[in-house]
């Protein structure tokens, strides 16, 4: 007998599990919008009053609109410099965070626009 023929289709199961992990999740638009709006929260997490031990940096080091630690005050400003904390930054400073009402009134839900036929 010869040799068995391996599958020849990848599954991508790891991109699955891998997707479905929650340890380097970020914080949701809304989130951020609040962090950099409300003045008491944006003061407190550029300059923390007791380090982290399980940061990078300490947790001196932060950049509010990315949710990201960094290890140094020079590797916090080459990362400002990048064309990816630019993007994040406009894009959390133009689009407003949705509200309930507006995920609510996209569903349909509590929505009556009297659009009803008579029954006969």
């Amino acid at each position: 007998m010869g040799r068995i023929r391996h599958k020849r289709t990848h599954h991508a199961r790891r991109d699955v599990s891998r997707a479905a992990r929650t340890r380097a999740r970020k914080l949701d638009q809304d989130q951020v919008h609040s962090n950099l709006s409300d003045p008491t929260k944006r003061s407190a997490l550029e300059n923390p009053q007791d380090l982290d031990m399980e940061v990078a940096g300490l947790g001196a080091y932060y950049c509010i609109p990315c949710d990201r630690h960094f290890p140094s005050d020079e590797a916090r400003e080459v990362h400002r410099r990048s064309k990816l904390h630019k993007r994040v930054e406009k894009k959390v400073k133009e689009e407003e965070p949705y509200t309930g009402a507006e995920a609510y009134r996209a569903a349909g839900i509590g929505i009556d626009n009297r659009q009803r036929t008579a029954k006969n």
